[in-house]
């Protein structure tokens, strides 16, 4: 068992390094672990946010645990140094086109969320989001206009291809989860062709899943579901850009993105399972990095993820999900919630509870 560890910049080393505590602990035979440069980091250190030994690393590996990304001093860099380029870089070269991110309530923590108590306990979903395509890696440019004025712009498509890939995913992990054997499609096919297609080709791969209840929603309707009524999703299935700002809103509704873990995937197999990278869904937080106040959950909460799928241990990742619900359970909170614990203090608590 090979991992790649990839801490990054901001609080993603604080993290990673109780997530990997974490891991250790469980004592699992044969497991091996390579750390790599990756963002600001490595853009000091080799000259490039993805420098091609990290890339070696993580090639090499049968998952890759990621950190965070993003350094401040780094903005005015050309676009294809900044450190964000990492992540969209690894995604592209790993071959990683799902990305699923799970928001649930924790018992107990109803009262952190915005939402009414009665609301927040309902939800209980995962959003699978397409990440290799859409405007993010369309073509775009700057140009001027008639008048004179800079014009910029950014083309969004999706092939047939990409859409039957990702939503096989979506009614995959739909079926996995046996008390909600559905998979909402949040599109925009009122207005875009693009997702036009999108709906078309989801009902016609929905057809070798028929014990799974498919429904379609515009994204502006599902943001609203999503605090009016959270518990009538289970799966949610959606592109690139619409998954990136859904899953936000989601990590809000929890109570804190500090608690968000996630998975990229892709279609390579590995002898243990599918390869994958496991990332939290925070940023780097380069205002509090350093002073040992992040929240790790969310990273210890990809390693249960890790283990799920790139490894097949599934009670191993339940035996860091309960100690999870546990430490919450019993005051272990981060600032973000509320509380008064340390990055260390609640990887501690965590590990006392495997």
């Amino acid at each position: 068992m090979k991992i790649a560890v990839l801490p990054g910049d901001g609080i993603g080393p604080e993290v990673t390094r109780e997530a990997v505590r974490v891991l250790e602990a469980l004592g699992l035979p044969g497991l091996i672990m390579f750390e790599g440069d990756v963002g600001g980091v490595a853009y000091k250190r080799h000259g490039h946010p993805l420098p091609e030994e990290t890339l070696t690393i993580a090639r090499s590996c049968d998952a890759v645990l990621f950190g965070a990304v993003g350094d401040p001093s780094c903005d005015k860099l050309d676009r294809h140094l900044r450190p964000e380029q990492a992540v969209l870089g690894l995604r592209k070269e790993l071959g990683l086109f799902a990305n699923l991110r799970p928001a649930k309530v924790f018992p107990g923590l109803e009262h952190l969320s915005p939402l009414k108590p009665e609301i927040a306990r309902e939800l209980d979903l995962i959003i699978v989001r397409e990440l290799t395509g859409d405007v993010y890696f369309g073509d775009k440019g700057v140009r001027m206009a008639n008048d004179g004025t800079r014009e910029g712009w950014d083309m969004m498509n999706y092939s047939e291809t990409e859409v039957r890939r990702i939503a096989l995913i979506a009614f995959r992990t739909a079926r996995a989860r046996n008390n909600k054997l559905r998979v909402t499609s949040v599109d925009k096919a009122n207005v875009l062709e693009t997702s036009q297609v999108w709906r078309d080709t989801v009902i016609e791969a929905a057809g070798a899943h028929p014990d799974i209840a498919l429904s379609h929603m515009y994204v502006d309707n599902a943001a609203m579901q999503l605090i009016s009524h959270p518990g009538s999703f289970g799966v949610v299935l959606t592109g690139n850009l619409f998954g990136d700002i859904l899953s936000d809103l989601a990590s809000a509704a929890v109570g804190s993105i500090g608690l968000l873990a996630s998975a990229s995937l892709g279609e390579r197999s590995t002898e243990y399972g599918m390869f994958g990278m496991y990332e939290p869904i925070h940023g780097s937080a380069p205002d509090i990095a350093g002073q040992g106040v992040a929240n790790p959950t969310a990273a210890i909460l990809s390693v249960a993820m890790m283990l799920r799928y790139s490894f097949k241990l599934d009670d191993q990742a339940k035996r860091i999900e309960t100690a999870v619900e546990r430490a919450l359970a019993d005051g272990f909170l981060g600032r973000d919630l509320g509380g008064e614990h340390g990055t260390e203090a609640i990887g501690t608590a965590v590990c006392e509870r495997l």
